[in-house]
């Protein structure tokens, strides 16, 4: 457990303020998104078959909170999602979207694993979105301007969020810096990928770094861990800011353009993972029944945490907290939900 805590730390909203910036925040933005990238809500689940092949993976070791049901077969174990990056690609063919078209959902997860701090929980929500795309759009210059597009949607939300709350809104950049992995390595290939994230952060305030998930030339390991059958390796990113707050990188999004049935075949290998070929999602994904797409999550309290200029997300999301941790936040005046 790692707890950052700033001097002299005072909220500038109450905690009903807070609250009720929280559902402005959340309730707005999702109407911007849906317009800058022509997206429509739908539901979805918050748990799906383990033998479907449709959780997603993260790093590979993190472990789904797993069950079992009354009225399902006993040998059917039922996973709560990590994110739903792979069942956002099947809903796109299964509810007949059509090119650039499509959806968005209110994604809420439980990742057991993670290692609590100010920007950290257990529990996951988040903004999922994908839509169609061609085999023409699955390029560089796709992705760019797909996070631009987000980007303008964050900046709108800043700056109505400014007009109701001007005296505890955190103030963004007005552009994003792109950057690859392998730039950065080479920049500072004597310091760990987090603290080479630190210092680009710190340099751009506002950056997304693409190609994550493949072998780096200098140290042959990957910057980071990225499951290797949903973004396509050279064609994703994550978007990252500096946050003075905290004097801390904050990753809001993470997304990319997704794997097509050639890509998905060269990650597994590398993965060590083509046992994955038999699930049903990524034998679709390999005959081509699937669309192309282009896809990512954005995350709600983070994002409402950015906004507000908070010290912990825990003050923006109701979640559960190691006591010591709880004991040491209230002493610092940051309030807990």
């Amino acid at each position: 457990m790692t707890l950052i805590l700033p001097e002299k730390y005072q909220p500038t909203l109450t905690i009903r303020d807070t609250e009720a910036a929280i559902v402005f925040i959340r309730e707005r933005f999702q109407t911007i998104l849906a317009q800058k990238l022509n997206l429509q809500r739908m539901s979805a689940p918050m748990f799906v078959e383990k033998d479907t092949g449709l959780n997603d993976n993260l790093n590979g070791v993190e472990r789904p909170v797993a069950f079992d049901a009354k009225d399902m077969p006993k040998d059917d174990t039922i996973e709560i999602v990590h994110s739903l990056a792979k069942w956002k690609r099947m809903a796109l063919k299964k509810y007949d979207f059509g090119m650039h078209e499509g959806l968005y959902t209110n994604m809420n997860a439980i990742r057991r694993d993670e290692e609590m701090d100010n920007f950290h929980s257990i529990y996951v929500d988040q903004w999922d979105w994908e839509k169609v795309i061609s085999k023409e759009d699955r390029t560089i210059e796709t992705l760019k301007q797909t996070v631009q597009k987000i980007y303008a949607a964050i900046k709108q939300i800043e700056a109505e969020c400014a007009e109701r709350y001007p005296a505890s809104t955190y103030h963004l950049p007005d552009e994003v810096h792109f950057v690859t992995t392998q730039e950065l390595e080479d920049r500072w290939p004597d310091i760990s990928p987090e603290e080479r994230e630190n210092k680009i952060a710190k340099e751009e305030k506002a950056v997304f770094l693409m190609k994550i998930g493949d072998k780096l030339n200098r140290s042959g390991k990957p910057h980071d861990g990225r499951a290797p059958d949903y973004d396509d390796w050279q064609l994703n990113g994550d978007l990252i800011f500096w946050y003075e707050p905290l004097k801390q990188k904050l990753e809001v999004s993470s997304m990319g353009i997704r794997v097509s049935p050639e890509s998905l075949h060269e990650q597994l290998t590398k993965a060590d993972c083509l046992d994955r070929e038999k699930l049903p999602f990524h034998q679709m994904l390999l005959k081509g029944e699937l669309p192309y797409s282009i896809g990512g999550g954005i995350g709600q309290s983070r994002l409402c945490m950015l906004l507000l200029g908070k010290a912990h997300i825990g003050e923006v999301q109701a979640s559960i907290w190691p006591k010591e941790m709880v004991t040491t936040c209230a002493e610092h005046d940051i309030p807990l939900l």
